[in-house]
């Protein structure tokens, strides 16, 4: 895979998955714009894949996804800078946590702005350029899209919707040259669980138990849904594949506990 002279826009790339296929597409030559919230986490994950010999080092913008003049002067500055977009990665989200007698509107309507909202509108604003090179998108969805999973409802609706959304944008596109897919990963070492309240022994013990519910015996990593990522966002690998919802979890959705 080469994406020298692709621009690749990757939101929620301060950390975690974001982080690791930032690092991913530098390593393959692509001109990253990386963006999220925090500014000094961004500068970190900058500097790392300049470090990788990138043939560009990358544009960090920090913009907030829920907020549509965040995006709005995202998708200015990059056609200012580069002229182009060629490859956009929807990774940035949030989790959390609740039954259906916990969670409130308030917990859903956060879930879904965050993990459903801000990728349409972001979708939207990338649309013109991404229909004038070609180009593509790839949705960092979750296991809890394909899966139900207890305590999880506001979380796996917000999923479930976007896995939808990829598919419909995949049909709406498909005439436009433009290709729509989603990653769908399972437990992934990343930051994702401490931010939803989990403690590290807790953490330490999930880790433990989510070798038993994924056939292959581990969890995943980042890189393993960054080169997904990047597979599906490539030409020479992914050209004939639209609307598919690649799972990268280690067997987890075929599982039936016995």
């Amino acid at each position: 895979m080469d994406f020298t002279g692709k621009v690749v826009l990757i939101t929620g790339a301060s950390s975690g998955i974001g982080a690791a296929t930032a690092k991913y597409f530098a390593n393959l030559g692509a001109t990253c714009v990386l963006a999220a919230r925090n500014e000094a986490k961004l500068a970190e994950v900058r500097k790392e894949c300049a470090s990788l010999g990138g043939k560009v080092e990358p544009l960090t913008v920090v913009a907030d996804v829920t907020k549509q003049t965040d995006l709005e002067r995202l998708i200015k500055v990059i056609i200012a800078k580069y002229g182009r977009l060629n490859v956009l990665v929807n990774n940035a989200g949030k989790g959390c946590s609740g039954t259906i007698e916990e969670a409130d509107l308030e917990q859903l309507d956060d879930m879904l702005n965050t993990n459903l909202r801000s990728v349409f509108s972001l979708t939207k604003l990338a649309l013109p350029h991404l229909i004038a090179s070609k180009g593509n998108i790839v949705n960092v969805s979750s296991v809890a899209g394909t899966n139900s999973f207890v305590n999880l409802i506001s979380y796996c609706v917000s999923k479930s919707a976007l896995d939808q959304f990829t598919r419909c944008a995949a049909l709406d596109l498909a005439s436009k040259g433009v290709r729509v897919n989603s990653v769908n990963p399972a437990v992934i070492v990343t930051n994702f669980h401490k931010t939803i309240g989990m403690q590290d022994e807790a953490y330490a013990a999930y880790l433990m138990h989510s070798e038993s519910t994924h056939p292959m015996g581990r969890v995943g990593t980042g890189e393993e849904v960054a080169a997904s990522i990047a597979f599906l966002a490539c030409d020479a690998t992914a050209s004939f594949t639209t609307g598919t919802c690649l799972r990268v979890d280690g067997g987890k959705h075929i599982l039936t506990p016995r």
